[in-house]
């Protein structure tokens, strides 16, 4: 059996060479048995291979004696809602999330919607697959269809005052994953003008994979903004656990500058609490935090490990450059729901536009975005990169995830990926768009070169 699958934080991979109906059972099979779970809420989004793994996930389940739940098609949040509010042993979610149509993952979390991860039991399930199982043929738990969407979207509207929310028109492009499902429930419920484009899940993908993080993918978004005359625009990943903007010229901004608005906008009912950040960029979050009243506190980047600082430090919120946005009272989990009610909030509140709120961050802090470089050796160039640069005057270093170095007034952060032989560069200056643009092409340079 291919267990290639199993990742640091979930499990994902082609469909059916890699994963299939006989590894969802197993799956199944192998969590129930590892956490003695007896009650577990499973959902599925839009790929087309969906059913098929949900139906198989749900009978290795019942065969260890696990009564459950399924949610049918949801976003990867509604599971984690449903974790920690409806007092589920766990939650599985069913899917590939941005990646490519033939692909496809589980996302798993504990009760409480504590997430499973390598360290966590994720590897050990691997292990009991690897070893063999013997399944029982009798399927002794139960399985019940059930929709927990409304509760859920009652929990979102908790976070905002939709009363005070100025009619804004808003183009919102699921790009044909689960977050049309969702849109439609909140859109009944609140005072906006909300065109949505790409509703309809479609695991074909006819408009290209739900991935917004690549920049051939949002021309669609920034044109519907832009004809529409919306104020902002919004777009989700396959799951909606990420949310991503378009100012009303349909300019795409970096998530690195939505996180200092969400803490903005939270740190106004809670003066003081912490905010946890990643350490990619971080000089505009840290700044934003300060003047609203709260605590900056670095975390290496990866759901899993914000959700631990998060649950350690008892922390109001979590963001990452990367879009996903953590909530305390969200289990500490992320959504891309709450993120873009706040920001919808936020910008009610202070009668600015989307653009007026981030222009002068932008300006304060320019940074290069997430660059990636195929290498070689990822070892060898960072080694290489921070002898070069960690000898220079002022040079800060630190290894909270990758290498970090910042001087006075410019500062990089450059980490390998997990899964593939890759660099991702992120560079940043104190108000000097100039000097940032400089250091990310000698950077650049450096990591690209053969020696």
């Amino acid at each position: 059996m291919n267990l290639s699958g199993f990742k640091a934080y979930d499990i994902r991979g082609k469909y059916p060479s890699t994963l299939n109906e006989e590894m969802a059972r197993q799956i199944g099979y192998a969590y129930a048995r590892h956490f003695g779970a007896k009650r577990v809420v499973i959902g599925h989004d839009a790929r087309l291979s969906g059913p098929a793994l949900y139906h198989a996930l749900a009978d290795g389940l019942r065969a260890a004696g696990a009564d459950v739940t399924g949610t049918g098609m949801c976003g990867t949040e509604e599971i984690y809602y449903a974790a920690f509010a409806k007092n589920f042993d766990g939650g599985i979610m069913v899917t590939g999330s941005h990646n490519p149509a033939d692909e496809n993952g589980f996302k798993m979390v504990r009760g409480g919607a504590v997430p499973v991860s390598g360290d966590s039991g994720l590897f050990t399930i691997r292990d009991r697959i690897a070893e063999g199982q013997n399944i029982p043929a009798q399927l002794k738990g139960s399985f019940t269809e059930a929709s927990l969407r409304d509760e859920y979207v009652e929990h979102l509207l908790s976070y905002v005052h939709p009363e005070s929310f100025k009619r804004f028109r808003i183009v919102a492009d699921p790009g044909n994953g689960c977050a049309g499902l969702v849109i439609k429930k909140l859109a009944d419920r609140l005072p906006l003008n909300i065109e949505l484009i790409h509703g309809e899940p479609d695991g074909t993908f006819p408009n290209g994979v739900p991935n917004p993080l690549l920049p051939e993918n949002r021309a669609l978004t920034s044109r519907a903004v832009r004809e529409c005359k919306a104020d902002f625009g919004l777009a989700w990943d396959g799951d909606f656990d990420r949310c991503f903007f378009y100012d009303a010229e349909g300019r795409f901004i970096e998530g690195y500058y939505i996180v200092g608005m969400i803490a903005e906008a939270l740190l106004k009912r809670h003066h003081g609490a912490k905010i946890i950040h990643d350490p990619r960029l971080t000089w505009n979050t840290q700044d934003v935090v300060r003047r609203a009243g709260g605590v900056p506190i670095e975390s290496k980047t990866g759901h899993a490990f914000i959700k631990e600082r998060m649950r350690a430090e008892d922390a109001l919120y979590g963001g990452e450059m990367s879009a996903h946005h953590y909530f305390r009272n969200f289990a500490y989990c992320d959504s891309g729901m709450i993120s873009w009610l706040l920001v919808t909030q936020l910008l009610s509140d202070s009668g600015k536009t989307l653009a007026e709120c981030v222009n002068y961050r932008i300006s304060a802090f320019p940074c290069s975005g997430e660059i990636n470089s195929r290498v070689d050796d990822i070892s060898a160039v960072l080694r290489r990169v921070e002898a070069d640069y960690a000898a220079l005057p002022g040079a800060e270093v630190t290894h909270v995830d990758g290498l970090s170095v910042a001087f006075p007034d410019w500062r990089f952060n450059l980490r390998g990926s997990n899964t593939e032989p890759v660099l991702r560069l992120n560079v940043e200056s104190r108000g000097n768009r100039a000097l940032m643009e400089e250091k990310t092409e000698e950077l650049l340079k450096k990591i690209r070169s053969e020696g």
